[in-house]
């Protein structure tokens, strides 16, 4: 069984059974970013978090098994995202992304930010206008090291 299959399993399985990706996150005590990251195929989890995971989707020995193997990390399709949200957020590095460094640079010096040590969050934040989406990007600062 690949990893892909297993994503096609967990997805199928959460609507079938109508859970969201939050009921899984919570059941196994994590956020819900990181969980559906790694439901979709982008993070390993633990032997007892897979095992939580497949009973609670139903899901057979060897893809709990897969659930913990260290994936092969990006899933987008094609370099440019034709998926219109996804997309959304691809104009949005070509648009801002030379701001983001520039700030980035100015406020911390010659570094990067983690996409390791890092957290996210998505909110719905209530707008009289129309709800918005609120999306906080936390990455630990690694500064370029001089040797």
């Amino acid at each position: 069984m690949k990893r892909e299959d297993v994503t096609d399993l967990i997805v199928e399985a959460k609507v079938a059974k109508g859970l969201k990706w939050a009921d899984i996150a919570s059941a196994i005590g994590l956020s819900k970013e990181w969980v559906t990251a790694g439901l979709l195929g982008q993070m390993t989890f633990t032997a007892e978090q897979a095992g939580i995971i497949g009973k609670m989707l139903d899901l057979p020995a060897d893809a709990v098994t897969q659930l913990q193997v260290v994936p092969y990390k990006g899933s987008l399709p094609t370099s440019v995202p034709t998926d219109p949200l996804i997309y959304r957020f691809y104009e949005l590095i070509n648009v801002y992304g030379t701001t983001f460094k520039a700030l980035i640079h100015e406020e911390f010096g010659d570094g990067i930010m983690s996409a390791i040590d890092f957290s996210m969050d998505i909110q719905r934040q209530a707008d009289p206008k129309g709800d918005r989406v609120n999306v906080v990007l936390s990455g630990k600062f690694l500064p370029y090291k001089t040797y």
